[in-house]
């Protein structure tokens, strides 16, 4: 495999925390309830802990000299582990990892008072980015969603992680949820941006296989509705100033998150933990996909050469995982992006793709001249049919 001849993508680093204090009816993440683990109650802390750093060295000679941009910490529930769990972790990786001086670092965070006193620990551990997963303010709802905490419980976690030092929050809501009404999901969006986040993801729920809507699938609204909330959610999250950049991401000026960018940029991540998935590119010019073992059992009692599949994204596949990822995002690119993010000169297929989506009328024509690609209104509405033109 010849040299890459041009430089690498920004890395990141993604780390997967499996437990949760239940599972939610929505959830098709790797999430295991906590209870079911560990002894006396309490979660093998020190064993993961272990296994997530010997993770992290098997892949270490993938990314030698590389500098980590950005880290996100998911899951499950990472903000179930103790204020000690992450004083060792974030030591530990500043002495493996090389670390940008404006490196971003998230955590997602349940916003339950058990959660919201160790804030101030995670902050001063290092973390200076909070995901808080609220998803809706109405009782009934969060019942319906198996969510463990309340409203007030919701609006309280967002004033302790400011108290915490945290200037950077993101809120996750959900919309489309069982027998919302349009006033019910305004509400909701309403509550969130008098919170004043940084960031709002904004999402439609979507009945996922392998979780217990699919099993029980509830009562969803109706399409119009949804649409019809989809339209006044998104007229309100631009008057108050907050810019749809992504599909479900909505951002303040300059405060999209930087993580999720370079994950839809085609960028790098290594992944660690149960279930964690990660993308490296070799200075050969390889580029392949991690996956690590997904129970939590089976990833702390497997050795860490042993924990990692390896799948290489082929030279003919390239344009699709390329632009399955890049058009999620709504920012206008120039098509030299392709060569910088895959090491190939750009395919006529992908030119032939790209033309025959500005016929569609699914890309910008006008940005085409320049070989840029904007993604239009159309497009964004009939994402996966656009995505089809760039089948290999």
């Amino acid at each position: 495999m010849s040299q890459l001849t041009t430089p690498l993508p920004p890395l990141s680093l993604y780390i997967h925390l499996p437990w949760c204090v239940r599972k939610c009816p929505y959830c098709d993440f790797n999430s295991h309830q906590a209870d079911r683990f560990g002894q006396d109650g309490k979660l093998p802390e020190k064993a993961y802990l272990k296994q997530l750093l010997a993770d992290l060295d098997a892949d270490l000679p993938y990314v030698a000299g590389r500098t980590i941009q950005t880290a996100f910490i998911g899951g499950g529930t990472p903000s179930l582990m103790s204020e000690d769990f992450y004083y060792h972790l974030m030591d530990a990786l500043k002495e493996k990892l090389s670390w940008a001086d404006n490196a971003e670092i998230t955590m997602e965070a349940n916003p339950g008072t058990f959660e919201q006193e160790k804030f101030r620990h995670f902050r001063q551990a290092g973390i200076n980015r909070l995901s808080i997963g609220i998803q809706s303010f109405q009782p009934n709802l969060l019942k319906t969603l198996g969510r463990i905490h309340n409203r007030e419980e919701a609006i309280l976690a967002v004033d302790k992680s400011r108290l915490a030092g945290f200037d950077n929050i993101n809120l996750d809501l959900m919309h489309g949820l069982p027998d919302q009404s349009l006033e019910m999901a305004m509400d909701d969006l309403s509550l969130a941006i008098q919170l004043d986040p940084e960031h709002l993801s904004w999402y439609q729920l979507t009945i996922e296989p392998n979780t217990e809507f699919y099993r029980r699938p509830p009562t969803l609204p109706e399409d119009n509705t949804l649409w019809g909330i989809q339209d006044a959610g998104q007229a309100k999250l631009d008057k108050h100033g907050y810019s749809q950049y992504e599909v479900s991401a909505n951002a303040k000026a300059n405060q999209q998150a930087r993580h999720n960018v370079n994950y839809w940029r085609f960028g790098d991540y290594l992944g660690i933990g149960a279930g964690a998935h990660g993308k490296l590119t070799l200075s050969n010019g390889e580029i392949f996909r991690t996956r690590k073992t997904r129970h939590p059992n089976h990833y702390l009692n497997t050795l860490p050469e042993a924990l990692v599949i390896k799948e290489a994204i082929e030279q003919e596949d390239r344009p699709l995982e390329f632009m399955m990822n890049r058009l999620r995002l709504f920012e206008a690119f120039d098509l030299q992006d392709y060569q910088r993010y895959c090491d190939q000169s750009i395919p006529e297929s992908l030119i032939k793709a790209c033309e025959t989506a500005i016929k569609k009328g699914f890309l910008h024509e006008k940005d085409w001249q320049q070989r840029r690609i904007q993604t239009t209104e159309k497009g964004k509405l009939f994402l996966n049919e656009l995505l089809e033109l760039f089948l290999p």
